[in-house]
């Protein structure tokens, strides 16, 4: 089974879809999707993502995706709606009122997070990290040392988490219960854990460090790599698509 942010391989038009498209594609909607207020558009918009992750099989990892990114829009929802007064007073507070406005307000920043978030997570998904940063230096001309450190960092992210994963079995075997009580004693029995977490991960950045150096990262340069990275219909038909739905979205707002 895949972890975290790892590769999946597949055969959809996702997959299909040059690495450049498909992160400039979900860079522009998640700007679009900041670009409105409407909620009706925004959750056309969250229909939208459903149905791409749901044409390359990502339906399992985007609701957890969903899950997480719903608790943080909680989080900044409750926030809206306890400190701007807008709208038809439905609650009176000490310091204003919680209106019709607060709420919809709170609603539209919940669907907007969640709408912009899954385009970018499935790029992750459907893209070889190696594909992903060899692209972009040869389309867009970024140098190939800011690509590679953008790859590696979001690589050793399903490691380190794979790496707190073991740490903590070998805890739970030990005794330490992480399931039992509330908030603040997960949090304490956690912190310990950050330690061995912390040399194991310098370890691992070492080592890549070392075999980067072998493999001659510092003679890397735009002509290196061999694949060449094309631009096909469906590509420029998807960056069409989402201009037009920046667009739509200013109009809208």
């Amino acid at each position: 089974m895949n972890g975290f942010l790892e590769y999946v391989p597949g055969t959809s038009l996702l997959h299909r879809m040059n690495p450049v498209a498909k992160l400039l594609f979900a860079v522009i909607f998640a700007i679009m999707c900041f670009c409105t207020s409407n909620l009706v558009f925004l959750g056309a918009m969250l229909v939208l993502g459903l149905v791409m992750a749901a044409s390359c099989g990502m339906m399992r990892q985007t609701f957890g995706l969903m899950k997480a990114v719903f608790v943080f829009s909680l989080i900044l929802a409750l926030l809206l709606i306890l400190t701007s007064s807008s709208g038809e007073p439905l609650v009176d507070l000490p310091w204003g009122y919680i209106g019709t406005g607060s709420i919809l307000a709170a609603v539209t920043t919940s669907v907007r997070l969640e709408a912009a978030a899954i385009p970018l997570f499935l790029t992750f998904y459907v893209t070889k990290m190696s594909d992903l940063s060899n692209s972009v230096v040869k389309v867009l001309h970024v140098p190939y040392k800011y690509a590679f450190t953008f790859t590696s960092t979001v690589h050793f992210i399903p490691v380190f988490m794979n790496d707190m994963k073991g740490i903590m079995e070998a805890q739970t075997a030990r005794g330490v219960e992480f399931d039992q009580g509330g908030f603040v004693n997960k949090v304490r029995l956690m912190v310990p854990l950050c330690v061995p977490l912390l040399v194991s991960s310098v370890r691992k950045t070492n080592s890549a460090a070392i075999a980067a150096e072998v493999r001659g990262f510092n003679l890397r340069t735009r002509e290196s790599g061999y694949k060449q990275y094309p631009f096909a219909a469906y590509d420029i038909a998807a960056l069409v698509l989402v201009i037009a739905l920046v667009v739509v979205a200013v109009i809208l707002h």
